[in-house]
């Protein structure tokens, strides 16, 4: 089963690829926006990776399957996206040293033109050591941090600075592999 893909993310592209499904890209072009007021980080998440498939399936051949995903660093209810820059970048590790954040990834299945097949979302929690001025100096400079929610990339210079991880690997990368993989054989089962 061919997926579309929503995003020009090379991060979901290349874990798609290692897992042997056959994607084609179509980057959505939905701006993520900010969290609406009141609305919970999950559902910030639900909303963007809906709204990129929805895009993407408006356009596409009847029928076809459009993935669509979101990816964000939670504290409590704050949501950490990407930094604007190297101030925002340090700002967020600050945050994140020391604690514990979720990450969360919305999946959005979509069969076109727009019919929502699948919402679903992973959690992982990912606690951070304490990081010097230096350490978080040194980070940004690398520019690692800047495309990358919550400034840092765990599969990069970042994972460094990870003590523990509590859920899904893939998910902190930015796809929820294993959930995906779940929930095209439940659709196919009911096809």
């Amino acid at each position: 089963m061919k997926l579309l893909l929503a995003s020009n993310s090379p991060r979901r592209r290349e874990l798609l690829w290692n897992a042997g499904f056959d994607i084609e890209i179509i980057p959505s072009g939905v701006d993520e926006g900010e969290p609406s007021p009141g609305e919970l980080p999950e559902e910030y998440a639900q909303r963007v990776a809906r709204d990129k498939a929805l895009h993407v399936a408006a356009h596409a051949p009847s029928g076809s399957l459009v993935l669509g995903a979101d990816t964000i660093v939670a504290i409590g209810d704050l949501v950490l996206g990407k930094p604007s820059g190297p101030s925002d970048a340090t700002r967020m590790l600050r945050l994140l040293s020391g604690q514990t954040h979720e990450v969360i990834t919305a999946i959005c299945l979509v069969r076109a033109p727009d019919v929502v097949a699948v919402m679903e979302q992973e959690r992982t929690f990912v606690t951070f050591a304490e990081l010097s001025e230096d350490e978080i100096r040194s980070y940004v400079a690398s520019h690692e941090p800047f495309d990358k929610a919550g400034a840092y990339a765990i599969q990069g210079l970042g994972s460094k600075f990870i003590s523990h991880i509590s859920g899904c690997y893939f998910n902190v990368v930015g796809l929820p592999v294993a959930l995906l993989y779940e929930k095209l054989k439940e659709l196919e089962a009911t096809s």
